[in-house]
């Protein structure tokens, strides 16, 4: 996706959305809003929840890559992840860079779907006896319940 879609092109957008602050106070450096923008893109198209992404993104090589990362390289964790949607949601500045995301794969030849990444100790937690949205409402899908995560996704 690197190669097919130029991400310096939502650059202005997401630093106009989420400024950062001046670092006088000190701290860890942010991450890159490019950086964080291509994280969306993988939990988004992923369904994935902000913890499930932080470790995907440690476990898979290829998402590395695709975020230009090395594998000495500090990866967002979940609350930096989750901060960083919301603060696009704030500032209503979600729509329009994934749209013109969207846009450039269609453009290349490129049809831009969503999958999941399911770990293999989560299958078959769900009573089979009542449909997943319905288990899903009442909190009952397992040890990673809806309830209480956050994330683009969740």
């Amino acid at each position: 996706m690197s190669q097919t879609v130029d991400f310096e092109q939502f650059r202005p957008e997401l630093e106009q959305a989420v400024p950062r602050s001046d670092r006088a106070k000190g701290g860890r450096p942010p991450f890159d809003h490019v950086v964080m923008f291509k994280v969306l893109v993988i939990q988004t198209r992923y369904t994935l929840f902000a913890e499930q992404t932080e470790f995907q993104i440690k476990d898979r090589l290829s998402f590395q890559r695709f975020l230009g990362l090395g594998l000495g390289d500090m990866v967002p964790d979940a609350n930096t992840i989750w901060t960083f949607g919301e603060a696009l949601i704030r500032a209503k500045a979600v729509e329009g860079p994934f749209r013109r995301f969207d846009d450039a794969l269609k453009d290349a030849g490129y049809l831009a779907m969503s999958g999941q990444i399911i770990p293999t100790a989560c299958l078959g937690r769900l009573d089979r006896r009542r449909p997943a949205a319905e288990a899903d409402r009442r909190g009952e899908d397992g040890a990673q319940g809806r309830q209480g995560s956050r994330g683009l996704a969740g």
